[in-house]
């Protein structure tokens, strides 16, 4: 299919990917996407969008989401063939498709028809029965308040889950579109075990968790998520040393990680009805200024929240005097507030969010539960805290099971061997469904594959950041010959994605069929990452 397409616009999103992230960058896409819509080029509009949601996405703002992923499927239905040869892209829309509705669950600045029709037309994609479709149906119920549905969908999701017993399982040849944007399977059983805890079945969520507290499955928020996740179900059934544990273990990670306020509401919750009161305190008083730049209005109540049940029980103990620094922020001045003080104003915090959910959504659902935290009362005796440097064991280990290989002993290639090269280097990364790992290092994104029939290939490739218009398509591939001329790694070519842009990417391959040492993949996953840098450098070099 041919549809028209305006150099000068193409052109000037390519210009537009070159801008730093910010709100300059996003008036730029809006201002291409509305400019291409009005002149007929619907594949500049649909990359311009796709460029719109990643920018959304990397500054944090998952609600503004829902207009561009609309306006793409609007433009998929009326020029179906926009996307033909690009299943990456189809795949990578779904996904935006779902995180789209999610983004519902954490603010109520996106109307609840709106994420409904968007989750009505993926199930019309994906159909009605499959797992990300029953998994965000319960979850929207579970919102909502409507128990009953939200159980019904939560069996369904279940039995097309990786939690369901292998029999009841769905074919995986008809899943695959599903499997796309079923979310991350690591992550899967602690947002079941979230529901099951809040259903009051402290159990059944601990049961839900035991894949990731095992290690049988897992990603880079593992385990200390599924941790914090487990703590109050094991309050609630008399493990408390075991909760006092994993509470020491997850909150090390989560004291720093942005992506991890939300989880905060629940190390709060532990130190209010565990008994560690002035612990509490001190982690309140740590984290209150991330209460001001929270990563959306669900975390900011719940965080709210329960820091104003700490604080109400710290009162009844007869700390209620102590005070705590509040920074400044927008028309508030910084000042010391006691507990009893603080307490008041975060559980008017809470209580307002709590009713700006609840007039969207039409129900009284979330003021109702933030009632009941507000009116917890303690669940166990206090007990000893572990120091932080002894509990990295966990899960225990099986002695019956090999340890890991020595650092010079050959093993096969695995996803945990890379992985756990990349932690030695002390690298960020990310593990996507498929077992990639994709970590950003400069100006280059580096995805690492294993390849072949039994995953023995380490594949690297490098993408650079920086992009080309596809203007300059003789230059492109003149740079990439004088570089695979000049150096052995890595092997440069040109990937035009059909956006009016131009990607400079780059491989490294190691065929590691007789095994590799975890010392040897070090220095195998440095040469790639010093190799991969320099050559997005010198892209991002071009004039």
């Amino acid at each position: 299919m041919t549809t028209f397409r305006d150099r000068g616009l193409a052109d000037a999103l390519a210009d537009a990917r070159d801008l730093p992230d910010g709100e300059a960058r996003c008036a730029e896409l809006e201002r291409i996407a509305a400019r291409a819509d009005a002149t007929g080029d619907p594949r500049t509009g649909l990359a311009a969008r796709f460029a719109l949601i990643e920018a959304y996405l990397h500054l944090g703002e998952r609600w503004r989401l829902v207009e561009p992923v609309r306006r793409c499927l609007a433009a998929l239905d009326r020029t179906p063939g926009l996307l033909d040869g690009r299943p990456d892209d189809a795949e990578r829309l779904r996904r935006h498709q779902r995180q789209a509705v999610e983004a519902l669950f954490g603010t109520p600045r996106i109307g609840l028809d709106q994420a409904r029709s968007l989750l009505d037309e993926l199930a019309d994609r994906l159909g009605p029965d499959a797992e990300p479709v029953a998994e965000l149906r319960c979850r929207l119920a579970d919102h909502l308040g409507d128990e009953p549905t939200a159980r019904r969908e939560y069996a369904r999701w279940h039995d097309r889950s990786g939690s369901a017993p292998a029999a009841t399982r769905p074919d995986p040849a008809r899943s695959a579109g599903a499997d796309a944007v079923a979310g991350c399977p690591g992550c899967a059983p602690a947002r079941q075990a979230e529901l099951l805890a809040g259903w009051g079945e402290p159990a059944a969520a601990l049961a839900a968790l035991r894949p990731v507290l095992d290690g049988e499955v897992g990603c880079t928020d593992q385990p200390e998520r599924a941790l914090a996740t487990a703590l109050l179900p094991w309050l609630r059934t008399g493990e408390a040393e075991r909760a006092a544990r994993a509470h020491v273990r997850a909150y090390r990670r989560h004291r720093r990680e942005r992506a991890a306020f939300p989880l905060l509401a629940a190390h709060l919750r532990y130190c209010a009805l565990g008994g560690q009161l002035d612990r509490g305190l001190d982690l309140l008083a740590e984290q209150l200024p991330r209460l001001d730049r929270p990563t959306d209005d669900l975390s900011a109540m719940e965080f709210a929240a329960a820091g104003a049940l700490l604080c109400g029980l710290a009162v009844e103990a007869g700390l209620g005097g102590r005070r705590i620094h509040r920074a400044g922020h927008g028309p508030r001045p910084a000042a010391e507030v006691d507990v009893a003080t603080l307490g008041g104003q975060l559980q008017s915090l809470a209580i307002e969010l709590a009713g700006s959910f609840d007039a969207r959504n039409g129900t009284g659902h979330q003021s109702g539960r933030i009632a009941s935290w507000l009116a917890e009362r303690p669940l166990a005796e206090p007990v000893p805290l572990p120091a932080e440097d002894d509990v990295d064991d966990w899960p225990d280990d099986d002695p019956a099971e090999p340890g890991p290989p020595g650092e010079e002993e050959p093993a096969p290639l695995s996803l945990a061997l890379l992985t756990a090269a990349l932690d030695v280097r002390g690298d960020g990364y990310a593990v996507e469904p498929d077992g990639t790992v994709v970590g950003r290092w400069g100006e280059a994104v580096i995805q690492f594959r294993r390849l072949g029939r039994q995953g023995e290939i380490l594949h690297a490739r490098v993408v650079a950041t920086r992009r080309l218009p596809a203007g300059r398509r003789a230059e492109a591939y003149a740079f990439c010959n004088a570089w695979n001329h000049d150096r052995l790694l890595p092997a440069a070519y040109v990937h035009e994605p059909g956006d009016g842009t131009l990607v400079l990417a780059a491989d490294v391959t190691t065929d590691l069929a007789q095994g590799v040492a975890p010392a040897q993949l070090v220095v195998l996953v440095t040469a790639a990452v010093s190799t991969g840098t320099a050559y997005a450098e010198a892209v991002a070099a071009l004039p």
